[in-house]
């Protein structure tokens, strides 16, 4: 699933003049990672469920892929707007701060709710020069909101989020449509999984800097543990 937007404000932290929104969201790697991980295991344990359920080797091979796709694209609706809804909320949290702020009965108290807002670990790094910078900057913007809105930005972002739930359908339940063996089915979409699983840890470690082969095969062992459960419980 998506993450939720950051809010917090950190050093070198500016407001715009016309607007304390974030204007733009954008889908980092994690983001298009975690939605493509939700996906798969999605599909893998939809198909891994109907299999079971509808006669194992004897299972049409087109349920199988209506029961995935199916599966994803209501999930990707939900995913898609629960993206809406957090980005909304963050932005209603950001903006109450702003107006807590330049509404403040002085400057310590200001500076206090800007420290409160801030994670715990980086607290102590920011200086309260920092922070009365920030705080000048957010006294002298003309004006705030009326109230948080999404803009075409959010609406984009939240399709490419439903696209990847969806997408992420079809090489788990392709090889139901295109092998006449059931069987043989499940075992190319499984394997078909897994490399997924490996390229978006891949990505993953090579974006966070922690070993992106490591964390490409630690992926695609979650796929495994995964898949051993699906099997264990009958699919």
């Amino acid at each position: 699933m998506a993450n939720t937007p950051k809010t917090t404000i950190g050093a070198g932290t500016t407001v715009a003049p016309d607007d304390a929104e974030l204007r733009e969201p954008v889908l980092d790697v994690v983001d298009r990672v975690s939605e493509m991980c939700f996906g798969l295991f999605m599909a893998l344990t939809f198909v891994g469920a109907v299999a079971s359920g509808a006669g194992g080797p004897d299972a049409n091979p087109r349920t199988m892929l209506h029961a995935a796709l199916g599966c994803n694209l209501a999930w990707g609706l939900v995913d898609a707007v629960m993206f809406l809804v957090r980005t909304l909320a963050a932005r209603g949290q950001k903006l109450t701060l702003a107006i807590a702020v330049r509404n403040a009965s002085d400057r310590s108290a200001a500076i206090g709710l800007m420290r409160d807002a801030l994670p715990r670990k980086i607290r102590s790094l920011v200086t309260e020069t920092e922070l009365e910078s920030m705080r000048a900057r957010l006294a002298g913007a003309p004006t705030l909101p009326a109230r948080p809105r999404l803009n075409l930005g959010d609406l984009l972002a939240s399709v490419r989020i439903f696209c990847i739930v969806v997408l992420t359908t079809f090489p788990v339940a392709l090889p139901f449509v295109l092998l006449a063996d059931v069987r043989q089915a499940l075992f190319v979409s499984r394997v078909l999984t897994l490399a997924m699983l490996f390229i978006a840890g891949w990505a993953l470690g090579r974006y966070a800097g922690i070993g992106s082969w490591a964390t490409g095969f630690g992926m695609a062992a979650g796929g495994v543990a995964l898949t051993a459960a699906v099997i264990a419980l009958g699919g």
